[in-house]
């Protein structure tokens, strides 16, 4: 079938009653480069379900019969795949940009479906011999006088502003390639020549979109975006306009888009809604590139807003070492370069809060280090943790190897406990196993799960069911890893919270302001931002950081770092008490034992306290 290409031409009742079908061969390109993106998704698919453990499979099939879990699944995917909040929430033109590209795409889909379905005289097609769904229903829209009613004005404006949306989108996009700060990003990523093709194709599809529906908007119909626009090319061109080549330029970008897609990081799009209910699912990273970490690495859209949170990029030498380069060496399956990089992380989670998709780059560089990790010399399941002397319903306190290493906090929390009255159990007192964290952060799994096994054994024969920690780093392991059921765990600011608002402490008040460092583990990982808070407003003025919550700065001392240098991690530490120092407090509080050790070694004359020791009232 030959379709005019003049819609002069096609105006011609004699010329319409001649044409058969809804087929044009320019839909080919479209239709090409859809069938090899499902395809190849429908493979990666397969792939990413084969390489999860059988538990895990389980647990991602019951998850579609959990109505809780399916309707936050549903919920998740609409606000973080198509209106983008998370980012919203930080960086609102930003959050705009991707919402009007990634909602306003999705709507026009919908829009274009529902048109179809309302207005088509046939929904499928058989023409020279093939299925046809018209897809592309303005350019064919002529053949169907009907959908100038009312209901048909209604699809054409919301088209049209659909369509603007998206293209205020792209214009955005466009500009933040070329000035990314006004749009609040400091850093951006270097886009692959894979990922360059799909993004020139992406910023190409709306426009010629545009183009396609206004040179056959005085046929087809439009709005009050394509009308004018058309009326516009009719006044420049004249009436004979020729429109068929706008419309194969549109289907061969869209084709072109897609068939890039599965290579660049704009994959992300179709892999975000899998790794969503994966998640939700309780589905973990078990390994650093199969399973549920693939699904995460290809959901991985290298924003580049991981760059920005990273506590290294105060050196631009070390912004290679960042959780979305080390995602692309992943992904291409760079050796070298991947293991280097999973080395070099502090483990500090601030990638993962800020991470708009929610990508676990942390997780997956500790099962990295795992892999193929040598067993060490020493054989851990020979450790034997010495019972206390505890009975029911009694406290334990666990100071951990940081609190030993800075014992005025193991000082502060004994005060706090004697001016409660408090009955405990010193766990560690003559000194004690590791809670295994450190091991976990090298990727010692082996090794850790024996420290566990021993410290687990212990705190279940002693009787106790409080069970209260010093360092953010054990609240943590044993949060997540200890299964230790009937026993409550809490971290000594929220213990003590409870304490004073029970009224079994006073905490005396002094006219001295403070600023409150969230320690990595503590906050981002623990999710405990508003206790120690408390705790320090009772004690002084408090006053804010530059940056906190779950955009604090890491201090730099972290255990997570296996091969950073100790200049490296003073620009950090320095950084970071430059943020804490922003409003000029006159002591820097925290509430772990590594920060305080961190910071009292590098502060430029400013005190450094622990919690403990406001509570306690042993003050510097």
């Amino acid at each position: 079938m030959t379709v005019p290409f003049l819609i002069s031409q096609v105006s011609s009742p004699e010329i319409i009653d001649r044409i058969p079908g809804a087929y044009d061969h320019f839909v080919l390109p479209f239709c090409i480069g859809m069938v090899f993106c499902l395809c190849w998704l429908g493979v990666g698919l397969v792939r990413v379900l084969a390489n999860l453990s059988s538990s895990d499979r389980k647990d991602l099939l019951l998850s579609f019969l959990n109505p809780k879990i399916l309707w936050k699944d549903i919920k998740d995917i609409f606000c973080d795949c198509l209106l983008h909040l998370k980012i919203w929430q930080r960086k609102p033109l930003l959050g705009y940009m991707h919402s009007a590209i990634a909602l306003g795409w999705f709507l026009l889909i919908v829009l274009g479906h529902l048109e179809v379905w309302l207005f088509a005289p046939r929904h499928l097609y058989l023409d020279n011999g093939a299925l046809f769904y018209p897809i592309f229903y303005r350019y064919f829209i002529w053949m169907n006088p009907g959908h100038t009613t009312l209901r048909g004005s209604l699809f054409f404006f919301l088209m049209d502003l659909c369509l603007l949306y998206v293209l205020s989108g792209i214009a955005l996009a466009v500009f933040k390639r070329f000035r990314s700060k006004l749009l609040g990003m400091k850093h951006t990523t270097k886009p692959s020549l894979m990922d360059r093709v799909a993004l020139y194709s992406l910023w190409g599809i709306f426009p010629l979109r545009l183009l396609a529906e206004s040179f056959t908007a005085d046929l087809a119909g439009g709005s009050f975006l394509t009308l004018p626009a058309n009326a516009l090319l009719r006044y420049l061109f004249g009436e004979n306009l020729y429109f068929l080549p706008w419309w194969w330029a549109y289907s061969i970008c869209l084709g072109l888009f897609f068939v890039s897609l599965p290579f660049t990081r704009y994959m992300h799009i179709l892999t975000e809604p899998l790794l969503i209910v994966m998640r939700n699912a309780g589905i973990k990273v078990r390994h650093p590139r199969k399973g549920f970490a693939e699904a995460e690495i290809y959901a991985c859209s290298s924003c580049g807003l991981c760059l920005d949170a990273c506590p290294m990029n105060v050196q631009k030498k070390n912004l290679r070492f960042s959780s979305v380069y080390f995602i692309r060496f992943l992904r291409r399956h760079n050796e070298k370069k991947i293991n280097r990089i999973a080395d070099k992380c502090l483990q500090c989670g601030k990638c993962l809060a800020l991470c708009p998709v929610g990508v676990d780059s942390p997780a997956i560089r500790r099962r990295q280090r795992a892999a193929g990790n040598d067993p060490l010399p020493f054989d851990y399941s020979a450790l034997k943790s010495p019972v206390p002397a505890g009975g029911e319903g009694k406290v334990m306190y666990f100071a951990g190897c940081m609190s030993h290493l800075t014992p005025r906090i193991i000082k502060a929390v004994l005060e706090v406990f004697r001016k409660a009255g408090e009955e405990f159990v010193f766990a560690d007192e003559d000194g004690g196993i590791c809670c295994g964290r450190p091991l976990m952060l090298a990727g010692k799994d082996r090794a850790a799960r024996e420290v566990i096994e021993a410290n687990r054994k212990m705190i279940l024969e002693s009787g106790c069911t409080t069970l209260v920690l010093s360092c953010p780093i054990c609240l943590k392991v044993f949060r997540e890893e200890y299964n230790l059921d009937g026993i409550e765990i809490l971290h000594y600011t929220e213990y003590m919270d409870r304490l004073a608002s029970r009224g079994r402490i006073i905490i005396d008040r002094k006219a001295v302001s403070y600023v409150y460092h969230d320690p990595c583990e503590l906050g981002r990982g623990c999710g405990i931002y508003d206790a120690p808070r408390r705790l320090v407003e009772a004690s002084g003025e408090l006053r804010k950081a530059g940056k906190e919550g779950d955009e604090s700065v890491c201090c730099g001392g972290s255990l997570g770092s296996l091969t950073l240098n100790y200049e490296d991690r003073g620009k950090i530490t320095a950084g970071a008490l430059e943020n804490l120092l922003a409003n000029n407090p006159d002591r820097i509080v925290t509430a772990c034992p590594l920060c305080l050790k961190t910071f009292s070694d590098a502060t430029p004359g400013v005190p450094v306290v622990d919690i403990a020791e406001l509570v306690a009232g042993d003050t510097v």
